[in-house]
C-alpha cells in the first residue's frame, strides 16, 4: 500500500534502492541450488515490509515471518524480494515507481525466475490496493467511486496476467496473493462523517478483494486472507483503554497498524506478523 492518512491520503515518495538478482548458476552449481532453494517476493510496501521513519525492511515485514515459516521445513531457502513501495497493479508491469535493471518489477521478478524457476519455493505477492486508494480526496472527504471503478478494473485487468506469467516461470513453486485489510475503518472514530467513509470503504475493499481470490483462483495460486485475519467485517463492540467502546475491526486497526497513532496506513510489528501467519497458513 502507498502510505496516506485518511484524511489527506498523501502518496508514499519512498522509493526503495534495489540489487540485481542472483545471476544464473552454472551447470556444477545446480544441485547447490536445488538443496536451497528460493523464496521470491513481489508487491508494494507491505511487501517492502515499510514502517514510519524506518523505511522499508526488505527481510523484515510479514516476508521476513513468511520466510521463517519456509525455513522450518527448508531451512538453506534464500529470500529475493523485488517489492517496491507505492507500486500499482499498473506500474508493476508499466514501470515507473522504482528502478529496476529490467525496466519494471514485473520483469524483474520474471528474469530472476527464468534463471531460477526451477529451484523456486514460494512466491507471494501483494497488489492492487495503490489502484483505489488514490481515489479518495481531502475537501471534501469524500471517495470518487468512478476513480475506484477505473482502479479495479486495472487490478481486474492486471492480476491475472501477473500471476499467470510468475506461475508459468515457476510451475513447481507455491504462489500465495495476499489479500488487504482497511486502514480507513480508523476514520470511524471521527464522527458521523467519518463512519459513513469507513462503511464505504468496507465494500470498496469487498470488491478488491474479490478481485484478487478470482485471479488467484483462475492461476492456481492461494489466497492469504488478510481481511479476515485483520477481522475486517467484524463489528462486534468491544471496549479499548483510550478509545472506549468501537467496533473489533476498528479496534484492530488501532492496534495492528500506524492509522489511530500516526495516520499511517502500514502494519506494525504485530500487524506484520499477522499478516505472515495468514500467508503462511496458504504455503
Amino acid at each position: 500500500m502507498q502510505r496516506r492518512t485518511w484524511t489527506a491520503l498523501l502518496a508514499l515518495t519512498a522509493v526503495i534502492g534495489l540489487t540485481a538478482p542472483p545471476a544464473a548458476a552454472a551447470p556444477s552449481d545446480r544441485g547447490r541450488e536445488r538443496a536451497t532453494g528460493w523464496y521470491l517476493a513481489l508487491g508494494d510496501s507491505l511487501a517492502a515490509g515499510y514502517q514510519p521513519d524506518a523505511g522499508d525492511d526488505l527481510t523484515g515485514g510479514y516476508v521476513g515471518g513468511v520466510l521463517d515459516a519456509v525455513r522450518e521445513e527448508s531451512p538453506k531457502t534464500r529470500l529475493v524480494n523485488v517489492a517496491c513501495s507505492g507500486e500499482t497493479a499498473v506500474t508493476m508491469v508499466e514501470g515507473g515507481r522504482c528502478a529496476y535493471d529490467e525496466g519494471t518489477q514485473l520483469a524483474q521478478a520474471l528474469e530472476f525466475l527464468h534463471a531460477h524457476g526451477a529451484f523456486t519455493r514460494v512466491v507471494t505477492i501483494d497488489i492492487g490496493a495503490n489502484d483505489v486508494q488514490r481515489c479518495v480526496s481531502r475537501s471534501p472527504v469524500a471517495i470518487d467511486l468512478a476513480c475506484v471503478q477505473r482502479g479495479l478494473a486495472d487490478v481486474q485487468r492486471i492480476l491475472p496476467s501477473v500471476l499467470g506469467q510468475l506461475r508459468a516461470a515457476a510451475p513447481g513453486a507455491r504462489i500465495v496473493v495476499a489479500n488487504y485489510y482497511n486502514p480507513f475503518l480508523a476514520a470511524a472514530l471521527t464522527g458521523p462523517a467519518g463512519q459513513a467513509l469507513a462503511a464505504q470503504s468496507t465494500a470498496l475493499q469487498g470488491a478488491l478483494n474479490g478481485i484478487i481470490a478470482a485471479a488467484a483462483a483462475a492461476t492456481g495460486s492461494q489466497v492469504a486472507d488478510v481481511a479476515a485475519a485483520f477481522a475486517s467485517t467484524d463489528t462486534t463492540p468491544v471496549t479499548v483503554p483510550g478509545l472506549g467502546t468501537v467496533p473489533r475491526n476498528v479496534a484492530t486497526i488501532c492496534a495492528w497498524t500506524w492509522m489511530c497513532l500516526r495516520n499511517d496506513i502500514h502494519a506494525n510489528d504485530t500487524g506484520y506478523a499477522v499478516m505472515a501467519t495468514a500467508v503462511a497458513a496458504r504455503l
